[in-house]
């Protein structure tokens, strides 16, 4: 009785070795893999020069209100239409308005709105790809039907009606490129999500009982999540032009909110005399997608397994 007590005692104790020993092993193999995707990051200088422009992009919008003195729509009459002054580094508009005050707080609603949209669509085309594409049958079916109709929508057409029918702020702005954009990203995961749910491991984990919620977030999501990454960040550039086009129309964030869109329009009719009102927001809009773009291709290198070192 006594040698049987040691041995269960034993077992035990070796059971929970090996389980500590396997949660280190998680532990090194997940810090490992870190270490390999940030050095693939590394290697991408213009990928690495992205990431940190559009930190200090946001950083700035954040801050806006402690960088610049004046207010987005302060006047000073004094100093109508002035060109770049160490007082006024992007000069003033017709009004006196403080160009660089104007366009840092057009990049907080063009920038918000390109995340808003980056992160919402992701999510949302992320779990319906992830569903259609495990479920498979009836659930595939329905919601890639669905899914088909909001890819057919003419996109720039209905922007417009309903920049005419809603009075657009950044938040509706935002949820209305959500409604049409989520759809392209579902496509994508559904073909990725098909491509590995007959795995071994997959098959394994639902040999043993585990739940399909467990399954989609241990074992589904991880191998998905590198292109929806890469996505992300791709929609976050286009909505940004996205927003600045219906805005530059007349149909998106309308004044006295500016954003960059909205800039450029105010700057269409004095376009030849005061270069400034035009250079600095077009920039703006550029280098932002620009970053944005770069930063998605590093991604995509860093995060790709059969990336070669």
């Amino acid at each position: 009785m006594a040698e049987q007590d040691r041995m269960s005692v034993g077992s035990a104790g070796g059971a929970a070795v090996e389980a500590a020993g396997a949660e280190e092993y998680g532990k090194v193999k997940g810090r490992a893999q870190r270490e390999i995707i940030w050095h693939r990051f590394r290697r991408h200088r213009l990928a690495l020069a992205g990431g940190v422009v559009l930190i200090l992009l946001y950083l700035s919008a954040i801050f806006t209100p402690w960088i610049t003195p004046y207010g987005f729509n302060e006047q000073n009459f004094t100093a109508i239409n002035s060109a770049p002054t160490l007082e006024h580094p992007m000069g003033t508009d017709r009004l006196g308005r403080d160009e660089l005050t104007r366009v840092l707080y057009g990049g907080r609603v063009s920038l918000m709105v390109g995340l808003g949209v980056g992160v919402f669509c992701t999510a949302i085309g992320a779990g319906v790809g992830i569903l259609a594409g495990y479920y498979g049958k009836r659930v595939d079916t329905g919601l890639m039907s669905f899914t088909d109709f909001i890819l057919v929508l003419p996109l720039i057409p209905l922007l417009l009606v309903a920049g005419s029918i809603f009075q657009f702020t950044p938040i509706t702005m935002t949820m209305v490129l959500v409604l049409f954009l989520w759809g392209a990203i579902a496509r994508l995961t559904r073909g990725q999500v098909l491509a590995v749910r007959n795995q071994e491991y997959v098959q394994a984990a639902k040999a043993i009982g585990v739940s399909d919620f467990k399954i989609m977030l241990r074992h589904i999501l991880p191998n998905v999540v590198g292109v929806l990454v890469v996505q992300a960040t791709l929609y976050v550039a286009l909505a940004i032009l996205l927003e600045s086009a219906a805005s530059f129309l007349g149909f998106g964030i309308q004044p006295p909110t500016p954003s960059w869109g909205n800039l450029l329009t105010d700057a269409r009719a004095t376009m030849t005399t005061q270069w400034w009102l035009t250079v600095f927001p077009g920039a703006m809009i550029v280098i932002t997608a620009l970053c944005v773009n770069f930063l998605g291709d590093g991604l995509r290198d860093a995060l790709d397994p059969k990336s070669v070192e």
